[in-house]
Order: structure tokens, then C-alpha cells, then sequence
């Protein structure tokens, strides 16, 4: 009678104790979601502002490739960032949120596979394929080149869809939530937008200073979040 009674405790007490540990488990991914989108957004900067020239000659440079690999780990951490954002108000966010959401996550997915390519491939091909590395430049700088690549552009032309209306939904979204920095939310939805409003004025390559408020409103909203777990924990 008495070892039933202690195995009935037993299961009984054993779902609350799995429940707490996933609950746990899933503050602390969200939380961890937050530190990567800080560090996207501090990459994001930083990117723009040690970028070398889109040339030929820089292509083979230890700095082209050093440059684009920290691309590729902030397409990643962007990535895990904005879904921590996302998952911390998906109820609030509503429809709106998630398709800015699924907009931006896939402009960080797709950006991700070309930051591979420039820093892994295009150094490889600089001296054997020139012509192509050259009109994989010119996706970029929008020169024209005589170099056949295919569909590439026009899926780098849909990645800048995918940012601008990304990130301007998801930060009306976010801003409409209320749960994160409202101003963080803000700057995201302008800052995504302002190089389509600044296209006459500023251009290539000068307008990488025109990601500077997008970086620096994910790594704001990322320690809303970051910070926010502090507090509770």
C-alpha cells in the first residue's frame, strides 16, 4: 500500500517537474535569441563600415574574405535573433507579424547563402572566372556587366523586397505589440525603408551608412529581451 502510494506521488509529480524545465528551456532560447540579435546588429555595423570596395582586386584580399565571413555570422545570428523577437510576442504580433517575420527571416536565410558564396567562392573563381566574379559584383554595386549569371539577380533584387517590406512590417508589428522598446521598433521600420527613400541621393557604396539604424535596432531589441530575462530571472 505504502509503495503504491509513493509511486502514485511519484508520477504525479513528475509532469510539473518536465513542465518546469521546458519552460525554463524555452525562456532561456528566447533570451539567448536576444544576445544574437545584439550581436546582428553590432555586425551589421561593423560590416558597413570595413567593407571593401566591390572590385575585382579586393575579391582575392584577406580582407574581402574576413568581411564575409562575418557576414555569413551575422545573417545567422540575425536569423536566430528575429525569431527570438518574434516567439517573445507572436500573440501580440498578430498576422502582421508573422508575415513580416517569415519576410525578414527569409532575407537573413537567402543573404546568408550569398555571403557564402563571396567569401568562400568568389575568391576561388577571382583568377580562373573573372568575368562571372565581376558580374556577381555588379549584383551589388547594380553595374552592368556583360557576364551571364542566370537568375542570381533577380533573386538578390527579391532579398531587398524581403528586407524593406520585412523589416517594415515586422517593426509596425513590433511597435503595435508593445512589448519591446517601441523606439527600437521605430527605427526598424524606418531604417529598413530609408535607403529606398535616399536611393536618388546616396549611392553605392556609400549607402552601407544607411544600414546603420537597422543594426542598431536589432541589437536594441535584442536586449529588450536580453534584459527583460534578467529582471525576471
Amino acid at each position: 500500500m505504502t509503495t503504491n502510494h509513493q509511486t502514485a506521488v511519484l508520477k504525479g509529480s513528475e509532469h510539473p517537474l518536465t513542465d518546469r524545465r521546458a519552460a525554463i528551456t524555452a525562456a532561456n532560447l528566447i533570451r539567448c535569441a536576444g544576445l544574437s540579435a545584439i550581436l546582428a546588429g553590432i555586425l551589421f555595423i561593423v560590416i558597413q563600415m570595413i567593407h571593401p570596395i566591390d572590385t575585382l582586386s579586393a575579391v582575392v584580399t584577406d580582407r574581402w574574405v574576413i568581411v564575409h565571413i562575418l557576414s555569413v555570422a551575422m545573417t545567422l545570428f540575425g536569423l536566430l535573433g528575429v525569431t527570438g523577437i518574434y516567439a517573445r510576442q507572436t500573440e501580440q504580433a498578430g498576422w502582421l507579424g508573422l508575415a513580416g517575420y517569415l519576410l525578414f527571416s527569409l532575407f537573413f536565410a537567402l543573404t546568408m547563402a550569398f555571403q557564402f558564396a563571396e567569401a568562400f567562392i568568389s575568391p576561388v573563381l577571382a583568377s580562373e572566372a573573372p568575368q562571372f566574379v565581376e558580374g556577381f559584383l555588379g549584383i551589388v554595386s547594380g553595374t552592368v556587366s556583360e557576364s551571364n549569371i542566370g537568375d542570381l539577380d533577380t533573386v538578390y533584387s527579391i532579398t531587398g523586397v524581403m528586407y524593406l517590406l520585412g523589416g517594415l512590417l515586422f517593426g509596425i508589428a513590433t511597435l503595435r505589440a508593445g512589448i519591446l522598446s517601441r523606439w527600437a521598433a521605430g527605427m526598424l521600420a524606418f531604417g529598413t525603408v530609408l535607403p529606398l527613400l535616399l536611393s536618388s541621393l546616396v549611392h553605392h557604396p556609400y549607402d552601407r551608412v544607411l544600414a546603420v539604424p537597422v543594426g542598431l535596432s536589432l541589437a536594441w531589441l535584442g536586449y529588450s529581451i536580453w534584459s527583460e530575462r534578467r529582471e525576471k530571472a
